[in-house]
C-alpha cells in the first residue's frame, strides 16, 4: 500500500471518529431519572411521570428526541428557553425519551405512539390517550397552541379524542404540517 492511500485511509478513520464522538458528546444534562432541555426539566421514566400526571391531574407531554437532531436543538435554543412556553409546560407532565437509547422503555413508546423520527411531541392522557401530537418542529407560537389546545381536549369530557365546538357538535384536531411549520386546525367531524 503506498503511502498516500495509508493517509488517505486514516483520515477518514479520523474523520469518521470525530463526527462518531461529536454526536454522542451533545450537550444534554442529565442526572437520574431527568433529562434538561433548554432550561426545562424533563423526567425520563414514563411510568413514573405517568404516575406523577394521574396524582396532579395534567397531561403529559413526550417528547422524542436525539442528540443528533438540529430541530431538537432548535427546541432548546428558541421554544424551551421562551417564558411563555415554560409557564404553559408547567401544567404538564413532561418526559423526555431519547430515541438512541436501547432501552425497553424508549423502544416501547416509540411503537406505542409511531415516532420514527426527532423531533416530535405527543401529548398524552396519563392512560396514555393521545391528545395530539407536534410532529416536527414547531414555532413558539405554534408550541403554545398545541400545547393550550391539548390542555383544552384534556379538560374536556371526551379526551378521548373529540372535544365540543361551540355549536355543541365534536370536532377533532388535526395536526398539519407544510413548508415546515407546525399548524393546526380544528374540523368538523363528518366533514
Amino acid at each position: 500500500m503506498n503511502p498516500r492511500k495509508a493517509m488517505t485511509i486514516a483520515f477518514f478513520a479520523l474523520l469518521i471518529g470525530i463526527g462518531y464522538f461529536s454526536m454522542n458528546a451533545a450537550p444534554v444534562l442529565s442526572d437520574e431519572g431527568y433529562s434538561y432541555h433548554g432550561e426545562i426539566r424533563w423526567q425520563t421514566d414514563y411510568a413514573s411521570a405517568s404516575q406523577t400526571a394521574a396524582a396532579e391531574d395534567e397531561p403529559v407531554v413526550i417528547y422524542f428526541w436525539t442528540t443528533w437532531c438540529t430541530y431538537c436543538e432548535d427546541y432548546n435554543q428558541k421554544v424551551y428557553s421562551d417564558p411563555a412556553v415554560q409557564s404553559e409546560l408547567d401544567e404538564f407532565t413532561k418526559v423526555a425519551v431519547n430515541l438512541d437509547s436501547d432501552s425497553d422503555s424508549a423502544t416501547r413508546l416509540q411503537q406505542q405512539y409511531n415516532v420514527n423520527y426527532p423531533p416530535q411531541h405527543v401529548i398524552v392522557t396519563p392512560d396514555g390517550e393521545v391528545l395530539t401530537r407536534i410532529p416536527g418542529y414547531a414555532s413558539t407560537d405554534d408550541f403554545i397552541s398545541y400545547l393550550e389546545s391539548a390542555k383544552q381536549r384534556y379538560r374536556s369530557a371526551g379526551t378521548a379524542g373529540e372535544s365540543q365546538t361551540a355549536g355543541g357538535s365534536p370536532a377533532t384536531t388535526e395536526s398539519v404540517r407544510a413548508d415546515g411549520d407546525a399548524g393546526e386546525r380544528l374540523t368538523e367531524a363528518g366533514v
